[in-house]
């Protein structure tokens, strides 16, 4: 990791220190676009086409049978299913008391207004198949979707062959049935535009490679409707710890977070030039033992650490770059809680690892990157789930309100909406 002292940074310095490394999607654009448009005419006939190019599927189907859940089932490990069935529980528990409720005021005599909430009816979750096959994070969106009450709800994830056994299982505790051996930008294609075979969905969740991220990007604004739930990036971590941190924690968690890939980005903020360097020296005893070794290491070449004089100027270099992870692994970290704005997902303390919040503790690791943080939420079970308002006014409430009615549509030119205020009053 490279090092770096606040005090010696210029203004330009610091700032560049906040960019993430940039994705060129003009030229993954050049690549997306034309299979998308190939799939938008041809459907899944096309979208098999590519998925044997792409990810080398060997099958003339699809869909995962029925057959194929059932050997999953009979077939995994009992300690993975268990796994699975405690993360799901917990997932459920803190995810259900996310469901928005309904509410109805009066905002003048007569005036009832109303804001009621509606799952998306039809959903695409897609599921990563690269070099890492992810179960949690079809626990992550299968069980808000279920929770949101979706009617139909969708998962893609490339294979050679067949879905992964832990995969499926995690699917059937979501209560998923419909699932497609695709990936990629032809596996956005696929449920973005749908074909007379398969519908299209609503909206797509889910992470992916740059391919999967552009294709998501560009069908939202070329399918007539289908929305995505966020412009994912790289994962990335952001610890700061103080003098009292424990080394070996620190380290972990940074290797954790680096062993996604290479374009991953860690960061280490430290009022203690000992504790960066002991981290350090921890990071390369840790690195020596990881099956992904060299994908954390390149990783390591693209985070730093940075030393800052105090907390404050920790927190405040944080909320400038909105993490998708923090970890405050620092004494009293309750009491810079409040001071924490832009962030994904929050870990205090010296036992409480980013992997937590990726598989058990019950909140969701589908989370904003790229310092959407500022501006965006992690996946909620309301992200499955729109809005619609009603109103219903009697006689007196539209006496009530007419006046302003008409004059503000007066105000902007709008005589017809003027009138048809107007027109009401006179035939009470």
């Amino acid at each position: 990791m490279r090092r770096y002292n606040i005090k010696e940074l210029t203004p330009v310095e610091y700032k560049n220190l906040l960019n993430r490394p940039a994705i060129n999607f003009e030229k993954t654009f050049e690549i997306v676009r034309p299979i998308l448009n190939d799939i938008k005419q041809k459907g899944i006939n096309s979208a098999v086409v590519y998925a044997k190019k792409f990810d080398g599927f060997e099958g003339d189907n699809l869909l995962v049978s029925k057959q194929e859940f059932d050997e999953a089932e009979k077939n995994l490990d009992k300690k993975i299913k268990n796994a699975l069935e405690n993360a799901a529980k917990n997932i459920e528990k803190f995810h259900i008391a996310q469901k928005p409720k309904p509410y109805e005021m009066e905002t003048a005599g007569g005036v009832k207004c109303t804001r009621e909430f509606r799952a998306i009816e039809n959903v695409g979750l897609y599921i990563p198949g690269g070099s890492a096959i992810l179960p949690s994070t079809m626990l992550m969106l299968g069980i808000p979707a279920k929770i949101a009450g979706c009617k139909r709800v969708v998962a893609v994830s490339p294979t050679k062959n067949k879905i992964n056994y832990p995969l499926l299982y995690a699917a059937k505790i979501c209560g998923i049935s419909e699932f497609y051996k695709i990936g990629g930008a032809q596996g956005i294609g696929l449920i973005a535009y749908g074909d007379n075979l398969i519908p299209k969905v609503n909206k797509i969740f889910g992470p992916g490679n740059q391919f999967v991220t552009a294709a998501k990007m560009l069908a939202s604004i070329d399918s007539d409707g289908c929305s995505i739930d966020m412009i994912a990036g790289p994962s990335e971590v952001l610890i700061i710890a103080d003098e009292n941190a424990e080394p070996t924690f620190a380290a972990a968690d940074l290797l954790s977070q680096a062993e996604h890939g290479a374009d991953s980005q860690v960061i280490l903020i430290s009022n203690s030039e000992d504790i960066i360097s002991k981290i350090n020296a921890e990071l390369e005893k840790q690195l020596k033992e990881l099956p992904r070794k060299e994908l954390a290491r390149n990783s390591l070449l693209n985070s730093f650490s940075l030393l800052v004089d105090n907390l404050d100027e920790a927190v405040e270099f944080s909320n400038n770059y909105a993490p998708e992870h923090l970890i405050l692994n620092i004494k009293n970290a309750e009491n810079i809680k409040d001071n924490i704005q832009n962030a994904g997902s929050v870990f205090i303390g010296n036992y409480s690892p980013e992997s937590a919040g990726d598989y058990a503790s019950g909140t969701n690791h589908s989370l904003p990157t790229s310092g959407f943080a500022k501006s965006y939420s992690g996946i909620t079970v309301e992200s499955f789930m729109k809005s619609i308002t009603f109103q219903e006014l009697s006689k007196e409430g539209l006496t009530n309100i007419s006046n302003t009615i008409e004059t503000l549509a007066e105000t902007e030119g709008l005589f017809a909406h003027k009138n048809a205020v107007s027109i009401r009053i006179k035939n009470m």
